[in-house]
């Protein structure tokens, strides 16, 4: 079974009409109570680069699921604890989760190419976390919600970078599969957007300029210019992420070999796709497990 054909088992679980959506915040989802993570690990000396290790019952090894948050890239507006509670619940259904913390705009280091950076030493640190827990390092998703969608986007092409890159970092972990939820895969299409969405640009902060001023920099740092990837990958369109955006990053990912399925989620809130507790995020998770198990066919 392909990716479509899981996205379309997926949908088939009863995804609720728009009006049933409950339009949950960040905050909301932070406050939900979810088991504490098995370790907080550092993976790195700055304060900020830090995750939290969630094993399932059992012996393992476990499959993982590196789990990006968004927030505009920027200090404020979210942390990685309201991906809590979807990091939780994939614990419980057999995927081990390592949901990381970054520096964002506002922090010091953040933007580029900090954030980057933290983003691939953070993936990298599942080679130490290993030798300590179960973990099969061989079946490796990476998940974003928002802007931590261009993250994990990023994050499975990472491994195209030039060696000297100065944001490619160590030697990169092959990624499985990959799975964006209702954030961007191509970063200029989002300068303009992003005002409207994030209340203040970001991109051009976030890339260290405009495209026409650093082109380098998103040659580096947009997905789809690095494209293809290798990892198959969903692209979940909702409030952020419109259906024609995702289509246009399947297109050019799929005329370079790669394997993309486009969900769209219209009228599901932006967040609540993070609680399974909720239609779309039942269908969520459905597809996040969909995608690890595909990536192996």
């Amino acid at each position: 079974m392909r990716l479509r054909e899981a996205a379309f088992c997926a949908a088939m679980l009863g995804l609720a009409p728009p009006a049933a959506a409950q339009h949950l915040r960040p905050t909301d989802l932070a406050g939900m109570a979810v088991p504490a993570p098995s370790k907080i690990e550092a993976y790195g000396a700055d304060p900020l680069q830090f995750g939290e290790l969630r094993l399932p019952k059992g012996a393992g090894p476990f499959p993982v699921a590196v789990i990006i948050h968004g927030g505009c890239w920027t200090k404020g507006f979210a942390t990685l604890t309201y991906m809590s509670p979807l990091a939780a619940a994939l614990a419980d259904r057999g995927i081990a989760t390592w949901n990381i913390e970054y520096r964002q705009l506002g922090d010091k280091g953040g933007g580029w190419p900090g954030s980057f950076l933290d983003w691939a030493a953070a993936t990298d640190h599942l080679r130490a976390l290993a030798k300590a827990y179960p973990l099969d390092l061989t079946r490796v998703i990476v998940v974003g919600h928002s802007a931590g969608a261009h993250a994990a986007l990023w994050v499975a092409s990472r491994g195209k970078l030039a060696t000297n890159s100065e944001i490619r970092g160590g030697e990169p972990l092959k990624i499985s599969a990959a799975v964006a939820i209702d954030g961007p895969g191509e970063l200029k299409p989002f300068i303009g957007p992003d005002q409207r969405i994030c209340g203040k640009p970001v991109i051009a902060a976030l890339m260290g300029g405009g495209p026409q001023d650093t082109p380098g920099h998103y040659a580096q740092g947009d997905p789809v210019e690095l494209l293809p990837s290798g990892a198959p990958t969903v692209m979940i369109s909702s409030a952020v992420l419109q259906p024609d955006e995702a289509e246009r990053y399947r297109t050019a990912a799929t005329a370079k070999g790669d394997q993309v399925e486009v969900l769209d989620l219209r009228g599901a809130a932006h967040f609540d796709m993070l609680d399974a507790k909720n239609p779309p995020g039942a269908v969520v998770q459905a597809l996040i497990v969909q995608a690890l198990a595909l990536s192996r066919k």
